[in-house]
C-alpha cells in the first residue's frame, strides 16, 4: 500500500509529481523500519471487525507522518544523523532542502490519504482520523515534544518533565495507532479509553526502551547511531533513574498494558505479543 500511494501516479487535481522529491520520499519511507504503529493500528482495527483497505490506508497514513518526523529529526539543525534503518539519511542521500520537502510532502500525504473516501465511506470517521491525526502529531503533541526535547538539552529535568516530554514526542502517535484502530473497528467509548490508555502505555514503554538501547546497543544492531542522547545532554528516564530502575519502570509499564488488554482475551493476543517486543526489544 506505501509503494502504491508514495509513487509518481497523479492525483486528480495534481500537476506534477516530480521525481527526485518522490524518491526522496520513498527512500525515508520505504526504507524498512518496525512499522510497529501501523501494526497497532491494523490490530486494534482488526480487534473489532474491521480490517482491509481502510485500516491499512490509515497505518500508511500514520506511517507517512512517522517517516516524516523521522526524515527531518535527521536533519543538521535537529539531531544531525547520517544513518537511518542502517542506511543514510535523506538529506545525505539526496540534499538537506530535498529532505526538507520530502518531509513537508509526506506530511501532507497523510491527510490526503486519511480524507478520500477510500479510508472510509462515512466522512464522520474520515474527520474524526484527521483530527486525531493532527492533534497527535502537531503543536500540543509530536511537535510540541520535539521542541521541548530540544529545549531540554543541558539541563536537567524532573521525571514529571520527561514523561510529559516523552508523551508528546513519542507516544502521542502511539496512543492515536490505538484510538484510530478503535475508530475504524466502530469500538464504543469506554472500549476506545481503554485502547487510549493501552496506547499511552506502550507510548511510555517504546520510549523507554529506546532509552535504554541508546546506552546498551551498537550502531550496527539499531541500525542508527547510539549514545547520542548522552553526548547532546538530553533529558531521558534513563539518565535520571540509571537502567536498572528503567527495565524495572519499563517492566510494570508491559504489566500496565497487558492488564487493560485482559477483558478483551484472545482477540487481543498479538496487541499483547506488541506490547511484549516494544519491551523485550534490541533493535
Amino acid at each position: 500500500m506505501l509503494e502504491r500511494l508514495v509513487s509518481g501516479q497523479l492525483q486528480a487535481g495534481e500537476t506534477a509529481r516530480p521525481p527526485r522529491l518522490v524518491a526522496a520520499m520513498r527512500h525515508g519511507v520505504l526504507n524498512g523500519g518496525k512499522r510497529l504503529r501501523p501494526f497497532l493500528l491494523i490490530e486494534t482495527a482488526a480487534l473489532f471487525g474491521a480490517d482491509g483497505e481502510g485500516p491499512m490506508r490509515a497505518a500508511c497514513a500514520l506511517e507517512c507522518v512517522h517517516c516524516y518526523s523521522l526524515i527531518h529529526d535527521d536533519l543538521p539543525a535537529m539531531d544531525d544523523d547520517d544513518l537511518r534503518r542502517g542506511q543514510p539519511t535523506v538529506h545525505r542521500a539526496f540534499d538537506e532542502a530535498t529532505a526538507i520537502l520530502a518531509g513537508d510532502a509526506l506530511l501532507t500525504l497523510a491527510f490526503d490519504i486519511l480524507a478520500d473516501a477510500a479510508t472510509d465511506r462515512d466522512p464522520a470517521v474520515r474527520c474524526e482520523l484527521v483530527l486525531s491525526l493532527a492533534r497527535a502529531a502537531g503543536l500540543g503533541g509530536m511537535a510540541g515534544g520535539q521542541m521541548l526535547d530540544l529545549a531540554a538539552e543541558g539541563r536537567r529535568m524532573d521525571e514529571a518533565e520527561i514523561v510529559t516530554m516523552q508523551a508528546m514526542k513519542t507516544g502521542a502517535l502511539l496512543r492515536h495507532a490505538c484510538e484510530a484502530g478503535a475508530v475504524l473497528g466502530g469500538a464504543d467509548a469506554g472500549e476506545r479509553a481503554a485502547f487510549a490508555r493501552f496506547g499511552v502505555a506502550i507510548g511510555r514503554a517504546f520510549q523507554l526502551a529506546d532509552d535504554i538501547l541508546d546506552v546498551t546497543a551498537t550502531p550496527t544492531a539499531l541500525g542508527k547511531r547510539t549514545a547520542k542522547d548522552r553526548d547532546r545532554g538530553k533529558a531521558t528516564l534513563v539518565a535520571l533513574h540509571g537502567l536498572d530502575r528503567s527495565r524495572r519502570i519499563a517492566r510494570d509499564l508491559l504489566a500496565e498494558a497487558l492488564a487493560i488488554l485482559e477483558p478483551f482475551g484472545e482477540r487481543a493476543f498479538w496487541l499483547g505479543e506488541a506490547a511484549r517486543f516494544v519491551v523485550g526489544r534490541d533493535h
